[in-house]
């Protein structure tokens, strides 16, 4: 039989800092904001979810990483929508310490190419609340359903 401690839910104020991060990281990819991006990662590892990828940390190399695969059009945008859903969030309010956990899907559509779903998988984030706020620590992206990515990144991440 589960406890009541099992199923407690996180403070207001936690899951509302919380989901403007993780909904604000879809939004800001979206508008091609890649500095704004990068902002959510001044004290975070940004990281792929092989064993092989070790992940960057901090701004500097998570905007570098945008810029460098991410394509953007006329409109300054990757013409995507990135509908992030299923968020569960884990805190410790106590520890300033949470974690959560969400799905994503990414829509894209470009002149020649009608509106379709590129890819789909799971974000596996931790947070800390630092000086009354707060951050993102790190944030995991496992890609579980891959489409036609060749209109959205300048590199194929999954070749060899």
């Amino acid at each position: 039989m589960s406890s009541a401690k099992d199923h407690e839910v996180e403070p207001a104020g936690v899951r509302t800092a919380i989901e403007h991060i993780v909904y604000g990281y879809a939004e800001r990819v979206d508008l091609g904001d890649f500095a704004g991006v990068a902002e959510l990662f001044a004290d975070a590892r940004y990281k792929g979810g092989g064993p092989a990828d070790p992940g960057v940390e901090g701004s500097a190399p998570v905007q570098q990483i945008f810029e460098t695969m991410v394509q953007r059009y006329a409109d300054g945008t990757p013409r995507t929508k990135h509908v992030t859903t299923n968020l569960i969030i884990d805190a410790d309010d106590e520890a300033g310490t949470a974690t959560a956990r969400s799905y994503y899907t990414v829509f894209q559509q470009v002149d020649d190419t009608p509106l379709q779903p590129i890819i789909a998988g799971r974000y596996h984030d931790r947070f800390a609340r630092v000086d009354g706020a707060w951050r993102l620590t790190e944030r995991v992206i496992f890609c579980d359903l891959i489409g036609d990515l060749s209109r959205h990144l300048t590199v194929d991440p999954f070749a060899g």
